[in-house]
């Protein structure tokens, strides 16, 4: 028993795996719209809009830098020249040595006049050279400190330090740039519903094309059905006697006629579907499951959801607010006026207070030290253009032509799309009528073809005429296919033009 139940689940789980699934209109929209690559790419790029947004929002803060760096040079800064460096090193040499060499000149005259002996002379430039040369010596000594002293130290330079730099007024071009920004987001948003629009109305057009030749495959075999019917009836004919060859020749030639319009339709559905599954993003299989492939009418579309009266999309408003091209040129006009802004804020005053702090080694803060000091900093930055040969009214004057320009492509489209409007409403209209013809049409074509196959059995009609009645009913039943199909894309195109696909 436990064999037999587990056997009876693996098909049923095989059954469900196997079982082809049904698509509706909706659910091929819904898979459209979650595959298709173009809008993966466009919602991608919602979030570059909005990490540009939320940059340029911070251009309202205070920017802090840190810098560091090294330079070694080849040469170091000399405040000194080379004689001033040479008279410090020899300080106690040319003054304390020129003044002892005075003291033995002036004792060799006080000899010369007699006023002082050779041996007291002697002995007083003993000790006046015991003297002078320690003073020589400390004095030179004294001037290398000197020349030690003014020395920079500068060819192994370090440094560093943090700048911050907080905007006060900038002309207007920081709120330029945001709202820039802003717009930007909503160009996103608004290229997104186009694409949308875009690939609802390419699956709709994709869906109710293979629905029509589906349709038009069950017709053409009804119709075989009917001429191989028709066939056999007159090879019995022929058989007994009451019918020609050339009747059932001719019925053969639509036989065949309609083997060969069946192959040809059932090659076009393949093909449409594959068309529709590439929409879809499904493997391009030409045997999918459409749900309104069936030989019923198709159900009628609510005429509510296309009244004119109950649609205002006279009002311009409505217009730019239903469809994203409109929205997407709006925000092109808005974005010119914003960038007018930013060229104008580029050629007024500029308001930056800036700030900072920095260690630098060596330093002059205290003579040259060769070691770090620290030092901090704070003032007004104020940037007024005074003269630019008329540059900023040129550019200004530039942007708002470009504004001009794309306020009056905006009036153009929209004049456009009026008209779009108006041309789906009339092919909405026009469909209709078409379709109620058909149905009267087709009730006609039907009451001929039971005549017909009435006189026929009667004999007192030909295989001709029946033949013709067959091909009028044919007719009758694909200009309701048409007609029915023609209303779907009637209403899909003028879903479009509204902006309410």
């Amino acid at each position: 028993m436990k064999r037999l139940f587990t056997i009876a689940m693996l098909f049923g789980v095989t059954f469900g795996v196997h079982a082809q699934e049904v698509y509706s209109l909706q659910r091929c929209r819904e898979l459209a719209l979650q595959n298709n690559r173009q809008l993966k790419v466009s919602r991608m790029t919602v979030d570059v809009a909005e990490n540009t947004r939320k940059a340029a929002k911070t251009k309202y803060l205070p920017r802090v830098d840190a810098l560091a760096g090294y330079q070694h040079f080849s040469r170091e800064i000399s405040l000194l020249n080379d004689k001033q460096k040479s008279s410090f090193g020899n300080l106690g040499t040319n003054t304390i040595g020129q003044l002892g060499s005075q003291i033995g000149q002036n004792l060799t005259s006080l000899v010369q006049q007699g006023i002082l002996s050779p041996q007291i002379a002697q002995q007083l430039g003993q000790v006046l050279g015991n003297i002078t040369t320690p003073l020589v010596q400390a004095g030179n000594n004294i001037g290398q400190s000197i020349n030690d002293a003014f020395r920079s130290n500068t060819k192994n330079v370090y440094a560093g330090g943090i700048i911050v730099n907080q905007p006060i007024y900038m002309g207007g071009a920081i709120k330029a740039a945001n709202d820039m920004a802003a717009i930007g987001e909503q160009v996103v948003q608004n290229n997104i519903s186009l694409k949308r629009q875009l690939v609802l109305y390419g699956v709709d057009n994709a869906y109710w094309l293979a629905i029509s030749l589906k349709k038009k495959e069950a017709l053409a075999i009804r119709y075989r059905d009917l001429a191989q019917k028709l066939d056999d009836d007159v090879k019995i004919m022929i058989r007994e006697g009451v019918a020609t060859r050339a009747d059932g020749l001719k019925v053969d030639v639509a036989v065949n006629t309609a083997e060969l319009q069946i192959a040809r339709i059932q090659s076009g559905v393949s093909l449409a579907k594959m068309a529709l599954c590439e929409l879809c993003g499904l493997e391009l299989d030409g045997d999918i499951q459409l749900s309104d492939e069936g030989d019923a009418d198709l159900p009628p579309t609510p005429s509510t959801q296309f009244d004119t009266h109950n649609t205002s999309v006279s009002d311009s408003t409505a217009i730019v607010e239903a469809r994203p091209e409109l929205r997407l040129l709006q925000n092109a006009v808005d974005m010119s006026k914003q960038n007018t802004k930013l060229i104008r804020s580029l050629y007024l005053p500029h308001v930056l207070l800036t700030g900072g702090y920095s260690l630098s080694n060596p330093n002059l803060f205290n003579g040259f030290q060769k070691r770090f000091t620290d030092l901090w900093n704070i003032g007004i930055t104020v940037q007024i253009p005074v003269w630019t040969w008329g540059e900023n009214k040129y550019k200004v004057r530039a942007s708002k032509t470009a504004t001009s320009i794309a306020q009056l492509e905006m009036e153009d489209i929209r004049k456009k799309i009026d008209l779009e409007v108006e041309q789906n409403r009339l092919r909405l209209k026009d469909a209709n009528k078409q379709l109620a013809t058909s149905h009267k049409n087709m009730e006609a074509a039907e009451e001929n073809l039971r005549c017909a196959n009435i006189g026929f059995k009667e004999g007192v009609m030909t295989v001709t005429e029946v033949m013709a009645a067959q091909t009028a009913w044919q007719t009758a039943r694909m200009a309701i296919i048409d007609a029915e199909i023609n209303v779907k894309l009637a209403q899909t195109g003028l879903q479009k033009a509204l902006g309410s696909l």
